[in-house]
């Protein structure tokens, strides 16, 4: 068993595990697909939780993205790669019973502006929580509690402020009608 977090794991087109690699090394202007998973955190007043990528980051750095993302381990349970993730990057405790799969099946592609490619199957979850983060700042540089409404008008407006997979998943979830409690 390796360390948590060392590698991702690389899926065929139907999300079945072909292998791994070390995360270290996977993106690349040529990163192949490989699983992963996107959280978004809700408050009970509505408001929902944006993060800024520490500047430090290979992928999007200092980009406003969701709460938080990660890369399961392999053989890890989704829901304990979301509660790893959770704390290791916002400080936050996820409780499972208050964790929601939004939309199991969003997948996406995106450069950045350094040519270094995301290429993920990527099932996009809902925490509903009050918790303040306390984030770990070589992975959060920021954060900010928004209105939906404010989120609407960054996809519609703007969407070059914030992450390709945030504008993608808000989206989808305001499609969903799962924008608003």
């Amino acid at each position: 068993m390796t360390a948590a977090g060392l590698n991702v794991i690389l899926v065929d087109d139907d999300n079945r595990a072909i292998g791994t690699a070390p995360k270290a090394t996977v993106h690349t202007s040529s990163t192949p697909l490989h699983r992963a998973f996107s959280c978004h955190v809700r408050r009970s007043d509505g408001r929902w939780l944006l993060s800024r990528r520490a500047v430090t980051k290979l992928t999007w750095p200092g980009v406003w993205t969701n709460a938080f993302c990660g890369h399961p381990d392999l053989e890890e349970d989704p829901v304990d790669a979301i509660a790893r993730h959770g704390y290791s990057e916002l400080g936050i405790a996820v409780d499972p019973a208050r964790l929601t799969l939004a939309l199991p099946k969003f997948r996406y592609r995106a450069i950045d502006d350094s040519g270094v490619v995301e290429n993920e199957i990527c099932p996009v979850w809902i925490l509903e929580s009050d918790i303040t983060p306390e984030p770990r700042p070589e992975e959060v540089a920021s954060y900010r509690w928004v209105e939906a409404s404010d989120l609407d008008a960054l996809v519609d407006h703007t969407p070059f402020l914030i992450s390709p997979w945030s504008v993608l998943q808000w989206s989808a979830l305001r499609e969903a009608n799962l924008t608003r409690p």
